[in-house]
């Protein structure tokens, strides 16, 4: 995949907020290596506010605890770059900001940082929704993203959105 541009980045919000308008849901983010760049391509967009409640931008471990209940158990068992971890941030924005559906990410951007098991370009998602019946449904997925630190993100906003489609 080439890394995705602003104006294709832009391309998926709009459709995103054509479905999440339609449907009357709201989104909220939770982001570790993106830094707020979904909550910033969403809000983009003139009229956001009519789908997109807000986000939260927890970097460093202590943020995801504090910030979105990530416990210490799950981050010292599994690190902060897992499925786990992303779901605990996906679920817990979710009772945090409220909404209907969130997104997590979290993962390895560079240059440095990464390691034999969890080299630069790895990065794990998680979308999460809340049922008519109040149950919250969450998948998980990792991926590998190559390039430098910006298609990194670049392509984790983009998969983000994408997978935000259609849920």
């Amino acid at each position: 995949m080439a890394t995705p541009d602003d104006a294709g980045l832009n391309a998926l919000a709009r459709r995103l907020s054509g479905e999440l308008l339609a449907t009357g849901r709201m989104l909220v983010t939770a982001e570790s290596c993106t830094g707020g760049w979904i909550a910033k391509a969403c809000t983009d967009l003139p009229g956001s506010s009519g789908w997109f409640r807000g986000g939260i931008v927890a970097y460093a471990n202590e943020a995801k605890t504090r910030a979105l209940g990530v416990t210490t158990d799950v981050l010292e068992q599994h690190g902060a770059v897992s499925g786990p971890v992303v779901r605990a941030m996906a679920q817990g924005v979710l009772e945090r900001l409220g909404g209907d559906l969130s997104v997590a990410v979290s993962g390895v951007a560079g240059p440095d940082g990464g390691t034999a098991d969890r080299p630069v370009g790895t990065v794990w998602f998680a979308w999460a929704q809340r049922r008519p019946s109040g149950e919250v449904e969450v998948q998980v997925a990792n991926e590998f993203l190559p390039g430098d630190r910006d298609a990194i993100r670049r392509g984790t906003v983009h998969r983000a959105l994408e997978g935000l489609l259609g849920r």
